[in-house]
């Protein structure tokens, strides 16, 4: 395993040296506002699979973190509550749950139709994307503090001790939007960004 200290390099050579492990194959950690994040391409299939294995295989841990909102609108252009979302909510600690894009489609991913999407508010985080994404990533228990919780990884983007945030998860392949998690994006704020809401386990009841 390999370790740079971001806090002690430019973030441009940072940046460079993460998109050569990840453009090889490699897996990479990377911190942003909700932790530290394993990933890499989705289309190296060996590495995708230490991913997938860290997210236990469960759909709402995965997901396929790009740099901008307006990336985003191009994975759902005629889905109005992504235009919602893009406009209101991102960048932030914020899953959204859309189709699966024709990219995974054929991959051995445990994406079934919809693939969770994660535009992150750091900076770093939105730069190494720009370089190099998108990357699928699932956020681990690795806080900076110890080794404890840290993934077999090839590159480690350090950056000391850290929180480690719930992301919000909204499914937004229906009708209306659907909660599936309350994380660190509360109920009134995705309320006030969406309109009303269905919740997991109460539909058809409608929060407003």
């Amino acid at each position: 395993m390999q370790i740079v200290d971001v806090r002690l390099e430019r973030a441009e050579d940072v940046v460079e040296y993460a998109a050569s492990v990840v453009f090889s194959g490699g897996t990479l950690l990377y911190p942003d506002e909700t932790g530290y994040v394993f990933a890499c391409d989705p289309a190296r299939r060996a590495a995708a699979a230490q991913v997938y294995d860290i997210a236990d295989r469960r759909v709402q841990r995965l997901a396929l973190c790009i740099a901008s909102a307006t990336e985003l609108l191009e994975y759902a252009p005629e889905n109005p509550l992504v235009m919602l979302a893009a406009k209101r909510l991102l960048p932030g600690p914020l899953t959204l749950l859309l189709r699966k894009p024709a990219f995974l489609l054929g991959t051995d991913s445990p994406f079934d139709d919809r693939a969770g999407f994660r535009v992150p508010a750091d900076p770093l985080a939105r730069t190494l994307l720009e370089r190099c994404g998108p990357l699928i990533g699932s956020l681990t228990t690795y806080t900076g503090a110890d080794l404890d919780g840290l993934p077999r990884v090839d590159l480690l983007l350090e950056r000391g001790e850290t929180g480690h945030v719930e992301p919000s998860i909204v499914d937004l392949t229906g009708e209306h939007p659907r909660l599936l998690h309350e994380g660190a994006v509360s109920l009134d704020r995705l309320t006030a960004g969406f309109g009303p809401m269905e919740r997991a386990g109460t539909a058809p009841k409608i929060e407003s």
